[in-house]
């Protein structure tokens, strides 16, 4: 069966002018060639600098790009519920920014997610072009991750997802959700694969969070999921009339 599902790929944006404008050229140059309706859905999260201009301007070339801009910088997880809320189409791709995850990986992701029947895939970052203390906490992080929250995949932290809009939708918003997008999809009954991604250093702007603040909140946001865990209501419908 051929499917043709179409893409929104939403994008938060704190403070990355120098990325935007060749970000949006990669991902033109990803999507295009798939014959699809997609668009790209950009959230700007309070930034000081001059990333609202530029996607101003984004928008103003090319239809297929929307923006959103928060009165004040409210976090990645808010940043991603507004721009579920906003996409128009049946499948939302997330990505970051920074120019780290590369938008050329977003066709295999989606063959993946098509070949498969899945209702989300997931990047895998092969190789990491982090610091040292970057990929140990964050190893160490998905392995506290899976051990407190159940099932989940081999890298959460990477921001390079497909998954059905439908679904994203039905996540429940909490600050620091983003980095448990894969739990909260598994809690639905989501069928969910993972595969290899590029991972790109970062040679524009800066990182937002340090390792620390990441240790910290993270190991909060856990306790929290756990608890939702126990709690999370989950249904299928058998018959309606």
């Amino acid at each position: 069966m051929q499917h043709s599902h179409s893409l929104s790929v939403v994008v938060p944006v704190y403070n990355e002018e120098a990325n935007l404008r060749p970000l949006m050229e990669q991902i033109r140059a990803a999507l295009t060639p798939l014959g699809r309706e997609w668009e790209a859905v950009f959230v700007d999260d309070g930034s000081t600098d001059q990333s609202l201009a530029v996607l101003r301007e984004l928008a103003d070339a090319d239809p297929r790009v929307r923006y959103l801009a928060f009165v004040a910088n409210r976090g990645q997880s808010a940043a991603f519920v507004a721009g579920f809320a906003a996409a128009r189409n049946d499948l939302v791709v997330t990505m970051d920014a920074d120019l780290q995850n590369d938008p050329a990986d977003i066709p295999a992701l989606l063959g993946l997610f098509e070949r498969e029947g899945l209702d989300m895939a997931c990047g895998l970052r092969a190789k990491r072009r982090d610091t040292f203390v970057k990929r140990i906490s964050s190893k160490f992080g998905n392995a506290v991750r899976t051990r407190l929250t159940g099932k989940t995949v081999t890298d959460t932290g990477c921001s390079l997802k497909i998954m059905r809009a439908d679904m994203a939708r039905r996540m429940p918003p909490f600050k620091g959700m983003h980095r448990f997008f894969p739990n909260l999809m598994l809690w639905q009954g989501a069928r969910v694969a993972e595969m290899p991604v590029n991972h790109r250093p970062r040679n524009a702007g800066v990182s937002k969070y340090g390792t620390l603040d990441r240790a910290v909140q993270g190991g909060m946001d856990l306790l929290g999921v756990r608890w939702l865990r126990s709690r999370f209501i989950a249904y299928q419908i058998k018959e309606q009339g």
